[in-house]
C-alpha cells in the first residue's frame, strides 16, 4: 500500500507543476484571502454559494476535476491554497478556508517536500482516505500547496 501512496505522491508532485496549477497560485497569491473569511466564518458559507461555486469553475478547479474523473476513484478530492493556506481550487468544498498551521500545508510549504497524513474519514469527500500534499514550485520555490485525498478502498482494490 505505502508503494501505491508514494506514487500516488509522485503524482500530485507532478499535478503541482502544472502551469493552470502555478499561475492560479501565483495570481491568487497577488490578492490574498478574502478579507474577514476564516474558518468558523467559511463552515458557515453553503456548497450552493456563487463564492463556492467560483473555487470549483476556474482553470486550476476544472483541471483538478478531471485530474480526479480519470483517476476512476482512487483520489477523492483536490484542493490547492495559495501562500497564506487560503484556498484557490477545488473540485468539492472544502471543511476548512484556510491551512495555514496545518502540517498538510507547513510541510510542503517550508521544506518544498510533499507530505502524507493518517488514514482518516473526510468529511467534505465521505471517504476514507489519506491525504497527500506537495508544494506549488515557481522558480524553485514554494508559492502555494496542492492537497489531494486517495481513497483508501480503491487503493486497497489496487495493492491486491
Amino acid at each position: 500500500v505505502q508503494k501505491e501512496l508514494d506514487q500516488a505522491a509522485e503524482a500530485v508532485k507532478g499535478w503541482a507543476a502544472d502551469p493552470v496549477i502555478v499561475n492560479a497560485v501565483a495570481a491568487q497569491n497577488q490578492k490574498g484571502p478574502i478579507s474577514g473569511m476564516d474558518n468558523a466564518k467559511w463552515k458557515s458559507v453553503r456548497r450552493s454559494d456563487a463564492l463556492i461555486k467560483e473555487f470549483q469553475s476556474n482553470d486550476a478547479a476544472q483541471w483538478l476535476k478531471q485530474k480526479l474523473d480519470a483517476s476512476q476513484g482512487l483520489y477523492s478530492e483536490a484542493f490547492l491554497n495559495a501562500n497564506q493556506g487560503e484556498k484557490v481550487a477545488f473540485v468539492a468544498k472544502t471543511s476548512s478556508y484556510l491551512h495555514k498551521g496545518s502540517a498538510k500545508f507547513e510541510k510542503p510549504f517550508t521544506t518544498g517536500q510533499t507530505w502524507q497524513g493518517e488514514p482518516e474519514f473526510d468529511e467534505s469527500s465521505q471517504t476514507h482516505q489519506i491525504q497527500i500534499s506537495a508544494p506549488v514550485l515557481a522558480d524553485g520555490k514554494p508559492i502555494g500547496v496542492l492537497v489531494v485525498g486517495v481513497n483508501l478502498t480503491k487503493l486497497a482494490e489496487l495493492s491486491k
